[in-house]
């Protein structure tokens, strides 16, 4: 059961849809210019024969997969978020009845 969908009006819905499509597309845009830039940053690192270019990649790499897992995972209306929420919900429910 998606406890986003069950609790929020036809406005709302719209409204999160509109944000969370807004912040998966930041992402793949957030993908595109890290893979454009690296190959870049790889092809000048490569023919000057050094391997400094690693660091960059993996830094930022580090980002976007942080980037993701907030998109994707963390995000309120997100699966994880939504069984998280309806977890508490329950427990909550469990604690007022005594």
């Amino acid at each position: 059961m998606n406890t986003t969908t069950s609790n929020t009006s036809r406005p709302d819905l719209e409204k999160l849809a509109r944000r969370r499509a807004g912040a998966k597309m930041g992402w793949y845009i957030h993908a595109f210019v890290y893979v454009l830039v690296n190959i870049g940053l790889v092809g000048l690192s490569a023919a000057k024969g050094h391997t400094w270019a690693m660091y960059p990649l993996m830094g930022w790499g580090l980002g976007l997969l942080i980037h993701g897992a907030v998109i994707w995972f963390l995000a309120p209306g997100g699966g994880f978020y939504d069984r998280l929420v309806a977890r508490e919900r329950r427990a909550l429910g469990a604690w007022e009845r005594g």
